[in-house]
């Protein structure tokens, strides 16, 4: 009878789910506030992570900041400093707190994690978004460099997790971001290293994600991000074969499409759309059909002119 019964709820709720997942294709959540709330960015000195961290500053948000780069994080803190009147709604003046942490260690992240708890409290908001790319083909990559990978994009979110995340529990609150990529979904001629981290992350936010709501915790969410490539110079050289299909991204837009995703408090967010549609395939067409497709669309050749940012 239990078993009936289970079954019987599995096809209500299924439908249920269905229905509602059409209803939020029309009308989208409603974003929610993160007035006062404290937000994380990690490798916020350039790039998305600057981007995003101003967004949210200008939201009302207190932002801590984390960069490698301590002259680079200074001035994303001094664009947060400058835009004063630019918050919206509550007028709060922007606040922010800029620490210098090389997150491929973790005795600095757990370190600066201790500082942050101390100066500034509890985090509401972390938002993984430190990464790096070698852009070369994986028996050509030196051991320290594909080390480094993994340590950054992936060895880093353990880290954050391990320090914040027990606050977030404890007061059923919080919302963990990961900021992957497109590469941890499908992958990519040349970026051996930079696909194993990204699946790495798209896996472990997922079932950190199932662990929440096995412990009960519905007051922390998450959000994973999985973009094609954005123009912020991390990807500097790469093209695209079919522009319309798969542009490369504005960082702006993705900027600003992160951020509507975390005030939706959005599982997971693909850009562009034509990335669900390649999953998709992925999963039901015959591997030697997908080889071919993948050449078709360039993904044997993304990487063929990449140049990176300098400082990459």
């Amino acid at each position: 009878m239990n078993f009936l019964l289970e079954t019987l709820m599995v096809m209500v709720l299924s439908v249920v789910y269905w229905l509602e997942c059409l209803f939020r294709c029309v009308v989208p959540p409603r974003r929610k506030s993160v007035a006062g709330q404290v937000v994380l960015v990690t490798g916020a000195g350039s790039g998305l992570g600057r981007l995003v961290a101003l967004s949210l500053a200008r939201l009302g948000a207190t932002l801590v900041i984390w960069d490698v780069n301590r002259a680079a994080n200074e001035e994303t803190a001094q664009l947060i400093r400058e835009e004063g009147d630019g918050v919206e709604g509550n007028g709060r003046k922007p606040s922010v707190h800029a620490y210098s942490v090389d997150c491929s260690r973790r005795d600095d992240v757990y370190r600066v994690a201790d500082l942050v708890m101390r100066d500034v409290g509890d985090i509401d908001i972390l938002v993984n978004n430190a990464g790096i790319v070698t852009g070369r083909k994986f028996i050509d990559s030196p051991d320290e460099l594909l080390q480094k990978t993994m340590d950054v994009n992936i060895m880093a979110h353990f880290w954050t997790y391990k320090a914040f995340l027990p606050a977030m529990v404890a007061n059923d609150h919080g919302h963990l971001v990961s900021i992957a990529s497109s590469a941890g979904l499908i992958g990519v001629n040349g970026l051996a290293d930079y696909c194993a981290s990204k699946f790495a992350a798209v896996g472990f936010a997922e079932s950190v994600a199932l662990e929440m709501l096995a412990l009960g915790k519905f007051g922390v969410k998450t959000t994973i991000v999985c973009p094609y490539f954005i123009n912020t110079g991390m990807f500097n050289g790469c093209v695209t074969k079919w522009p319309r299909l798969m542009p490369i991204l504005d960082q702006h837009y993705a900027s600003n499409k992160i951020v509507d995703a975390i005030l939706r408090e959005q599982v997971q967010l693909v850009m562009p759309r034509s990335i669900y549609g390649m999953m998709a395939l992925k999963n039901i067409i015959p591997v030697k059909l997908g080889v071919l497709l993948g050449n078709y669309f360039g993904a044997f050749h993304f990487m063929d002119h990449f140049v990176g940012r300098k400082n990459d």
